[in-house]
């Protein structure tokens, strides 16, 4: 069996899936990896399907294969190389025994994915092989440690790219109003959604604290409430009238009121804006939430789709060659085109 070897692996390095759904009633949050839109893009990359485990990586790291591997890299971009040669990022690459495979800082964003043809097959814990940190599920990793890769389920032929989309600068942020959004007074509300934010430093799997100018925003009345069932993507706003933005590693039950919840498709943006980057949210109804959803596999199908319209272009492979006196030359295959 193909083996991932950790040699260095910085703090919040975790093996990620899409989650464990359905066992919000026994207290288990759905987890799964930060920004699953990337977890798609990756999947994609590789010609494989989006619940294969990766590694997301919050710092830097150094890795090798045991055997020849494809691998992808996508999320928030950090400066790659394989033996010290660049590696461009939302590609595909091939791996050799031997060769370092090194991510350093990350430019933008939070969340960094590193995807190996077959996936990471840890043992399953309760439906999933994803760390659940807060719960104590999947393994922790550390400098040494050996990953067993799966069997790549369909062949990847060459290197290639796909269009970058910006998750990670922040921007208009769509909310859906919640059981308790109703709490808060009109004038409360309107500010809310009036105030620019900014995704502040502190900030991990289970939540992001939001930054900003002014008062809090309280509910009226400041009212005790009991604890109901919360999820990920929901506001919370604390005693002192500061709102958080839960993760996907969000506790399943709490007693602060809920502003609002994000919607799905723009929690991932949440959870890679850079810190410093200003957010501000937008509410919308559930209709039009539904409108522009997009499902994981969706996502992944549009992917698949983007990849198959460049194949058929002929010079679809740019964004992975060097260009030298007019003539494309591939760095994989080591072949000219003109």
């Amino acid at each position: 069996m193909t083996t991932l070897i950790l040699h260095r692996t910085g703090p919040g390095t975790s093996v990620q899936d899409l989650g464990r759904s359905g066992y919000l009633a026994q207290g288990l949050s759905r987890g799964g990896a930060a920004d699953p839109i990337a977890l798609a893009e990756g999947a994609a990359l590789l010609n494989q399907p989006p619940a294969l485990a990766a590694l997301e990586i919050v710092s830097s790291i150094e890795v090798e294969v045991t055997e020849p591997t494809w691998i992808a890299l996508t999320g928030a971009p950090k400066k790659a190389s394989r033996d010290g040669q660049p590696l461009s990022w939302n590609a595909c690459h091939r791996l050799a025994p031997g060769q370092r495979l090194t991510l350093g800082a990350a430019t933008e964003g939070n969340y960094a994915y590193l995807h190996l043809a077959g996936g990471i097959e840890t043992p399953q814990q309760v439906g999933g092989r994803g760390a659940h940190l807060t719960a104590g599920l999947g393994p922790t990793l550390s400098d040494g440690m050996r990953l067993p890769i799966g069997p790549p389920p369909a062949p990847v032929q060459r290197e290639r790219a796909l269009p970058s989309e910006d998750r990670f600068g922040g921007g208009e942020i769509r909310v859906l109003a919640g059981p308790q959004t109703g709490l808060f007074p009109a004038e409360v509300l309107e500010r809310f959604l009036a105030t620019p934010f900014i995704r502040t430093a502190w900030g991990n799997r289970q939540g992001v604290k939001l930054g900003h100018e002014g008062e809090g925003f309280r509910p009226a009345g400041g009212l005790d409430l009991m604890s109901e069932v919360i999820v990920p993507g929901d506001i919370q706003v604390t005693g002192d009238g500061t709102p958080y933005v839960l993760g996907p590693e969000c506790q399943t039950i709490g007693g602060y009121p809920r502003i609002a919840t994000v919607a799905p498709q723009d929690l991932p943006r949440v959870m890679q804006a850079t810190p410093g980057a200003r957010l501000r949210f937008r509410m919308v109804t559930l209709e039009e939430a539904l409108a522009s959803h997009r499902a994981i596999e969706r996502v992944h199908e549009d992917a698949s789709g983007q990849l198959q319209a460049q194949e058929a272009n002929p010079y679809h492979n740019l964004m992975v060659h060097n260009l030298i006196s007019g003539v494309a030359i591939d760095i994989f295959d080591n072949k000219d085109e003109t």
